[in-house]
C-alpha cells in the first residue's frame, strides 16, 4: 500500500480530508450568500459588501481548497491504485462535478457583482443542496466500496 509515500501516507489522506471540509463549507455558504446577496439593491453599500464576502470566501477558502483537494487526492489514487477500483469511478466523477459546481460559484458571483440576478431564490436554494447529496454518494462510495 505505500508505494511512494511511505510514512507520509496518512498525513497526505488527512490533509485531503481536512481540506474537503474547507471545501464542502465553501460550497455550503456560497449559496447562501447568494440569496442574501440578491436581496440587496444593486450598487448600495450592502451590494458592495456582499461581493467582498464572496471575493473573499473564493480566493481565502475555495480557490485554495479545491486546489489542495485535487493535489492530496491524485497522491493518495496514485497511492492506492484507485483507478482499478469501480468505487474510485464513482467518486472521481461526483468530484469532477463538484469542481464544476466551483466554477459555476466562481461565475455566479461575478454575474452578482455585475449587478445581474440571475436566478431566483428557490433555484439558489435547490443548488444549495448539491454539496450535500456528493457528499452523501463520496463517502458510501469511499467507505461501503459498493463495487
Amino acid at each position: 500500500m505505500m508505494a511512494y509515500l511511505g510514512a507520509a501516507y496518512l498525513w497526505v489522506k488527512a490533509a485531503h480530508v481536512i481540506f474537503v471540509i474547507f471545501l464542502m463549507a465553501g460550497l455550503f455558504m456560497m449559496p447562501r450568500f447568494f440569496i442574501y446577496h440578491q436581496q440587496c439593491a444593486v450598487g448600495s453599500d450592502e451590494d458592495v459588501k456582499w461581493i467582498e464576502r464572496e471575493r473573499r470566501l473564493l480566493r481565502i477558502i475555495l480557490n485554495p481548497s479545491i486546489i489542495l483537494v485535487w493535489v492530496f487526492g491524485l497522491m493518495l489514487m496514485v497511492e492506492i491504485g484507485a483507478w482499478h477500483f469501480g468505487w474510485f469511478h464513482l467518486k472521481l466523477l461526483v468530484v469532477l462535478g463538484l469542481s464544476a459546481y466551483h466554477g459555476w460559484i466562481a461565475g455566479y458571483s461575478k454575474k452578482l457583482a455585475k449587478g445581474l440576478r440571475p436566478m431566483t431564490d428557490r433555484q439558489l436554494r435547490l443548488l444549495n443542496e448539491v454539496p450535500g447529496v456528493a457528499a452523501a454518494i463520496v463517502v458510501i462510495a469511499v467507505i461501503v466500496k459498493p463495487f
